[in-house]
């Protein structure tokens, strides 16, 4: 769990199911308690992790255990770097995306196994598990109908794709009901945000109504 009186939040689902949505819903609300709240993704929340971003979902062909080699190295260089220092100096971090992202991509979608791929991305954290994840949960057809017409690498894969990445997230959600909240994400943001805050207060991770 995370340290100090740093907050540890992710953001989980589905393409296109409104995580960093809801991540910057939260993030504002969170500010406007006064909070001091740290906002980032994976991959992408460093330099290293955008170049390795572009390589994996808009570069060429990449081999299953090297995509999950090289979000593992994401994620080890983006917690040193930028989640454990914002955690120790009492902020709320917020990430869009974590390693059950990697775990249901390269696990189950990618069929590289769930238990190995866990291992190796809670090795390259260094064991650093959210307070809570959030999941939000779109069938993948939902999804694809709000990404539109531009998909990056993993976006475009087959439906039956996204449906193991789905089962996947809910499947953990449900053995591990302490540590996950589950959207309906096709109810309005604002209402889901409602439900997010409401879950951090019930936890004693945020204090309720207008305190910090």
């Amino acid at each position: 769990m995370s340290g100090a009186d740093g907050v540890f939040i992710a953001f989980e689902g589905g393409d296109g199911a409104g995580k960093s949505t809801q991540a910057r819903l939260l993030a504002d609300a969170l500010r406007a308690r006064g909070r001091e709240v740290l906002l980032t993704r994976q991959p992408g929340g460093t330099e290293l992790g955008s170049a390795i971003r572009d390589l994996v979902l808009h570069g060429g062909h990449v081999s299953p255990r090297a995509e999950a080699l090289l979000f593992a190295a994401d994620k080890a260089h983006h917690v040193d770097l930028v989640v454990r220092p914002a955690l120790a100096a009492g902020q709320v971090v917020l990430t869009d995306r974590y390693t059950d992202s990697a775990v249901a991509y390269q696990g189950a979608g990618r069929d590289l196994g769930a238990d190995e791929v866990h291992d190796l991305q809670l090795w390259a954290v260094d064991g650093l598990v959210p307070d809570l994840t959030v999941v939000v949960d779109v069938a993948p057809d939902e999804g694809r109908r709000r990404r539109g017409e531009v998909h990056d690498r993993l976006e475009s894969e087959a439906d039956a794709f996204h449906a193991a990445i789905r089962e996947h997230f809910l499947a953990v959600a449900r053995g591990n009901p302490q540590r996950y909240l589950v959207l309906d994400g096709t109810q309005p943001p604002e209402a889901l945000c409602a439900q997010v805050l409401e879950r951090l207060e019930a936890m004693g991770l945020v204090a309720p109504g207008g305190a910090g």
